[in-house]
């Protein structure tokens, strides 16, 4: 978004009664867990095609900082 037409949102957002600001918040919030919902699921079906193809590593925390220190 440029910051022109976020700076309109604001400038229009001030002039809404408080009711409407507390209604366009509600729904920006639930907009906002939304999107982070899916941004979780697209991160899990990456994280299940890593693992279909062997592209992970397994073991303890401890052999996996040492596995990270040798690269």
């Amino acid at each position: 978004m440029s910051s022109t037409t976020l700076d309109k949102l604001i400038d229009d957002f001030k002039q809404l009664p408080l009711d409407d600001k507390e209604y366009a918040i509600d729904i920006i919030k639930k907009q906002l867990a939304e999107a982070k919902r899916e941004a979780i699921a697209r991160r899990a079906k990456e994280a299940m095609a890593n693992l279909k193809k062997g592209m992970i590593k397994r073991g303890t925390v401890k052999e996996l900082y040492k596995d990270l220190e040798s690269d």
